[in-house]
């Protein structure tokens, strides 16, 4: 689908204020209100706006701390990998995990409220999950940058 300049102007104000009413919409992107709403919904059907989500505080709710966890499996076998990727989904303090290229074949962001309860952590769960033979672990000591909005 090929995205016009409205589509782009749509998308930047919902990325960033995501409960904006069709009304407030339109008047920022200098649509009428349901020639914004029929473009909404075409972004919506075609996929490029997947979801909509409230972003929480993690310190807030007592999950200030970020560890990026790096694991290395036994093997690249589909068995191998499809067994890792059903396991670590389960896994409630796993916010993402990526197939990695490089030294790691995975890399995990985890979240915990501090360094025992991530002991608690990869002692529960991730020393646990099906292939590890290496986990290497890295506490975020500060955020820099965090954004989920794409830069359109």
């Amino acid at each position: 689908m090929q995205l016009d300049d409205t589509d782009r102007r749509i998308l930047r104000v919902l990325q960033k204020q995501g409960r904006v009413t069709n009304a407030e919409l339109a008047e920022l992107v200098n649509l009428s209100p349901s020639a914004c709403h029929r473009r909404v919904q075409r972004l919506e059907a075609d996929g490029i706006i997947a979801d909509y989500v409230a972003l929480l505080d993690r310190r807030r709710i007592g999950r200030a701390t970020v560890v990026f966890v790096e694991i290395k499996l036994s093997g690249q076998s589909n068995e191998i990998l499809d067994a890792f990727e059903r396991a670590v989904a389960r896994v409630p303090d796993v916010l993402e995990c990526h197939l990695m290229a490089g030294t790691a074949d995975y890399l995990l962001k985890v979240i915990a409220a501090d360094s025992d309860d991530f002991a608690r952590i990869h002692r529960r769960h991730l020393s646990r999950l099906p292939g590890v033979v290496q986990m290497q672990s890295s506490f975020a000591l500060r955020n820099v940058v965090q954004t989920t909005a794409i830069d359109i």
